[in-house]
């Protein structure tokens, strides 16, 4: 089940904060940025690079994930293992609020994220 417009609204609102803090400067946008999606009930954050061999290929690597669980009002919250999966982070795996869920990611205490 996908997110409710006002919820979309607000979820959009708070990711483009974290954006404006967290993006590389507009110069070396060309090369290394930082965006969003948001699918269904779930957010991933990730990073775009160009491709090593083929600078006109980008890349995105996923650093984040969120899914909502309307059942428990709460966000679950995910970070991207060497294995390329999904895995729980365990120090926080739900949090009340999408903004609670970006400042782990942007504090990133246990080097989960930004790696």
């Amino acid at each position: 089940m996908a997110l409710e417009l006002i919820q979309t609204a607000e979820t959009i609102n708070a990711l483009e904060i974290f954006l404006d803090k967290r993006r590389p400067p507009e110069n070396l946008r060309h090369q290394v940025d930082l965006d969003y999606r948001i699918e269904n009930q779930s957010v991933i954050i990730f990073n775009i690079r160009q491709h090593w061999q083929h600078k006109d290929q980008k890349i995105e690597e996923p650093i984040a994930k969120t899914t909502w669980v309307k059942t428990e009002q709460k966000w679950k919250v995910f970070w991207m293992r060497s294995d390329l999966k999904w895995h729980s982070y365990s120090p926080h795996p739900r949090v009340d609020t999408l903004e609670k869920f970006l400042d782990l990611v942007h504090e990133d205490k246990h080097g989960c994220f930004w790696g």
